[in-house]
């Protein structure tokens, strides 16, 4: 994170030192971002991971459209129809066939209710991440901030608390490192495709389209890392897992067609 801040950071101020610049009323927002989208989000991801399938880590991920409403309805007091909670209470229950099935690794952990602190955390994950996507949609939605320049300076921050945080719960002797290679490949890969395209996409295409809207196009996700995790990591996908998935699907669809209706789903980039 802190490597593609520096990245993106040195790009705009290069070439386009126009938008190289905040206000002092974004400082809040801009740690509000590093803090909920960059180091909580992964933090809380990054520890799940370890006892989840990654297909069952990133179906989780697919609650952020519910969290979304969720949030916008206890913060922003926004109005939730009667067909948005039925597509809320559809898609909470599709989650219940894949929560209740476990991975040996789960079985070792605690537990709250039904849910084991590795499912728990990546919910967290998801949770913080729509809080920062809704930051940073309040931050570059007015034109007021360069999502590069939001981007840049909530993963140098995030990155740092991140990397600090490392430091004090894991072994550093010297770092926390022990095969190079690999190390320095995995992480290329994720500052290109993850830090530098990725996370920027997102960020220009929230200027277009409702963070709800974002979500509900990232049910997508599971499906590749689905296929993604049967051919690099020989993960077997069970049975509860396309149930899960045929419920929630149904659910997000209820509650989305009653987004289309409101009209606020896309926004012109003129406007």
């Amino acid at each position: 994170m802190v490597i593609a801040g520096f990245l993106l950071l040195a790009y705009l101020f290069i070439f386009h030192r126009r938008q190289f610049a905040f206000s002092k009323k974004s400082l809040w927002g801009l740690l509000g971002l590093a803090v909920f989208n960059i180091y909580l989000t992964n933090i809380f991801e990054f520890w799940g991971l370890q006892y989840l399938t990654s297909f069952k880590a990133c179906f989780i991920y697919s609650l952020s459209p519910f969290f979304s409403a969720l949030i916008s309805y206890w913060i922003f007091k926004e109005r939730m129809s009667f067909k948005k909670w039925a597509g809320l209470l559809i898609g909470f229950i599709g989650f219940f066939p894949i929560l209740l099935s476990e991975t040996r690794s789960e079985e070792g952990l605690g537990h709250l209710l039904f849910l084991s602190w590795a499912e728990l955390a990546v919910m967290l994950a998801a949770i913080c991440s729509v809080f920062g996507w809704i930051i940073l949609r309040n931050l570059v939605k007015d034109g007021e901030m360069s999502p590069l320049m939001a981007n840049g300076m909530s993963m140098v921050v995030g990155g740092a608390l991140a990397l600090g945080n490392s430091y004090f719960v894991e072994d550093w002797n010297p770092v926390p490192v022990t095969e190079a290679i690999p190390f320095l490949e995995c992480t290329l890969l994720l500052v290109i495709i993850s830090n530098m395209i990725c996370y920027n996409l997102y960020g220009h295409l929230l200027k277009k389209f409702t963070a709800t809207f974002m979500s509900f196009a990232g049910f997508t996700t599971p499906l590749f890392t689905a296929v993604y995790g049967w051919y690099f990591l020989s993960e077997q996908i069970s049975p509860s897992v396309y149930v899960s998935a045929a419920i929630v699907f149904v659910g997000l669809s209820v509650f989305y067609q009653e987004e289309l209706k409101t009209g606020y789903t896309v926004v012109p980039a003129e406007a």
